[in-house]
């Protein structure tokens, strides 16, 4: 068995940014990676500092090399099981066989996007059919713009996507509407069109529309859809770690479970962490676990020393 102080799971912008803090402060460090990023489809990323446009797969690519570059070891594979042996140690099972334990677990998994079963609408996720204003709000500016609601927080959310364009139209199933929200949408020059919606419609791969079933085609160049967000949290339940109603794991600011010698970062934890705001969690928690295996090095060390003078 291969022993670690920490094994990161998950290989995206907050397991790599941990991984890399943990392996420049000299930890014995190993991440799992499955390989399948959430934001593989999206052609580049956005509001990272000084990596504005950059792919993300280039990221993943760049972040690997550093980790390697400081000592850290990299594996392309999925955790199979999970448990604590002893107070101070938990055994991992890999997807290709290998065993491996580690005094710390940090778990960056993410999440998954569950969209709404609209015709179309997953062949254009994270191309023309989007969810982050923030993240590609800037690349559809001055477009038709429309943003599909019924889903509570809907209209505030269209409302925040306005600021991109002048043209942008809520799609809303019938009787839905308040008369307040009716009443800030119009305000703000915000379209309503209330009915089904039946497929997206597009033109040379490019989005030009949104089908009703009522027959009406309204012309739209992007669509903006909030998803559910379900987190992969079966090795945070694996291990014990406490969760909330809707499965999202309970933590401290640095990331720590309800479960010793386990952290979570990035989007398993926070659905809203952008790929800057995931790497900054990883960082943190980085150095919450640097931190904790420093104070068991210090007991350990104090335990030897007064054994050793005592006998």
């Amino acid at each position: 068995m291969n022993d670690f102080d920490v094994v990161v799971i998950g290989g995206g912008a907050a397991g790599l940014s941990a991984a890399l803090v943990l392996a420049r402060a000299r930890r014995h460090v190993l991440v799992v990676d499955a390989g399948s990023p959430r934001n593989a489809p999206a052609a580049h990323m956005h509001g990272f500092l000084s990596r504005d446009g950059l792919p993300p797969s280039t990221l993943v690519t760049l972040g690997r090399e550093e980790v390697a570059d400081f000592g850290g070891e990299i594996v392309n594979a999925t955790v199979t099981d999970a448990a604590r042996c002893n107070k101070a140690w938990f055994r991992l099972v890999l997807s290709d066989g290998r065993r491996v334990g580690a005094r710390r677990l940090l778990v960056a998994t993410g999440l998954r996007d569950v969209l709404p079963d609209i015709a179309g609408l997953h062949e254009r996720w994270a191309r023309d059919v989007l969810h982050c204003p923030y993240c590609h709000g800037y690349e559809v500016r001055d477009q038709q713009l429309g943003v599909l609601g019924g889903t509570p927080g809907a209209v505030r959310y269209a409302q925040i996507v306005r600021q991109w364009a002048h043209d942008v139209v809520y799609f809303t199933p019938p009787d839905t509407l308040s008369a307040q929200h009716r009443i800030e949408l119009v305000a703000r020059a915000v379209g309503i069109v209330e009915g089904d919606i039946e497929r997206m419609v597009t033109d040379e791969d490019q989005l030009t529309g949104v089908q009703m079933r009522d027959g009406r085609l309204i012309g739209r160049q992007a669509l903006f859809v909030p998803p559910e967000f379900v987190p992969h949290n079966d090795l945070l339940l694996t291990l014990g770690c406490q969760v909330d109603d809707d499965g999202w794991p309970v933590k401290d600011p640095s990331g720590r479970t309800t479960e010793p010698g386990v952290w979570v970062a990035g989007n398993v934890a926070n659905p809203r962490a952008q790929v800057i705001t995931a790497a900054g969690e990883g960082s943190a928690a980085a150095i919450a676990i640097n931190a904790d295996l420093v104070d068991e090095d210090v007991r350990n060390a104090v335990h030897d020393y007064n054994r050793a003078h005592t006998a």
